[in-house]
């Protein structure tokens, strides 16, 4: 069942917004001064955030968390016209005032091209300024872009040492990054250990893949003592999430009764949907077709029930 390969993903615009916002845009409020625009924002009420943060900027031209939130709706086209030329502008002026969030989103606009001219070096400066006020996802970028080399030999130590800040920050993509060096030895000294007890946080924090990674380390007892059914719920966990690689494997361990009671239907049920993603299984296809007429009938009827949740 081992089947990690060593793959890293950018914290990506579509994950920025969420970033941006997961702390209020206070700053320059007086302590006792409700912030508006933001608690508009957390109701989903984008046009009043919109117009609330224009207020702000208005009675304070050097408001940068107003302007980050402005940037951001702009982005997103959340609460007025998306404007990625505009939402540019207003990151760069905040950023330009010491927002970590800003300088943090122009960052990826230059890492991905989306919204800037692609520069990887530019991208690491802001991420640097951004990391220096923990900011973890610039933290976690600082990583990627060591592992990508900029053109030279990739720097595992350092991917390690940006991934740790920002696995200690709570980013769960970090934390599975950092446990996948620990797991291969790059960067770090192998350690199956220190990667069980990485992806197990990066799996408490809600990545999917890590779900996936640490189930079968668990069930396989890699870096852990074996739990065939602690590594079942995990996969089931993922496979409910609709990860084709957790449904595989889930399918396989209910043909056999491996961490979970026998259930052929279910099996059959998860085989069917890895392979519709495509993940194709030829041993879980010929114990699918060792299946009943009645119960391919009930493999039918999960499947329904799976699909209309």
């Amino acid at each position: 069942m081992k089947f990690l390969s060593l793959k890293f993903s950018r914290a990506t615009a579509g994950l920025a917004l969420a970033l941006l916002m997961a702390q209020p845009a206070c700053a320059g409020l007086a302590a006792n001064q409700p912030d508006l625009a933001f608690g508009a924002y957390q109701r989903g009420l984008y046009q009043t955030a919109f117009q609330e943060a224009m207020k702000r900027i208005d009675a304070d031209k050097h408001d940068a968390a107003a302007m980050t939130l402005v940037a951001a709706l702009l982005e997103q086209g959340a609460g007025a016209a998306q404007n990625t030329a505009e939402a540019m502008r207003w990151y760069t002026l905040a950023a330009s005032e010491g927002d970590k969030n800003a300088q943090f989103a122009l960052g990826l606009a230059y890492l991905t091209g989306k919204g800037e001219e692609k520069n990887a070096a530019t991208a690491a400066v802001l991420f640097q300024k951004a990391a220096a006020q923990n900011h973890a996802g610039a933290w976690f970028n600082l990583g990627v872009i060591a592992l990508e080399g900029n053109g030279v030999a990739s720097d595992f130590k350092q991917a390690a040492v940006d991934f740790r800040h920002a696995a200690d920050l709570g980013f769960a993509d970090a934390a599975y990054s950092l446990g996948l060096l620990y797991r291969e030895g790059r960067g770090v000294d192998k350690d199956p250990k220190q990667a069980a007890f990485w992806l197990l946080r990066a799996a408490q924090g809600d990545s999917l893949a890590a779900q996936v990674e640490y189930g079968i380390m668990l069930f396989n007892g890699e870096g852990i003592a074996v739990d065939e059914p602690g590594g079942a719920k995990w996969l089931l966990r993922a496979a409910n999430r609709d990860n084709p690689v957790a449904q595989n494997r889930l399918s396989r361990l209910l043909f056999a009764g491996r961490g979970l009671k026998q259930d052929r239907v279910e099996a059959a049920k998860w085989n069917i949907l890895a392979t519709t993603a495509g993940l194709n299984d030829p041993w879980l296809d010929g114990e699918s077709n060792k299946l009943t007429p009645e119960e391919r009938v009930k493999v039918q009827k999960a499947l329904r029930v799976y699909l209309g949740k």
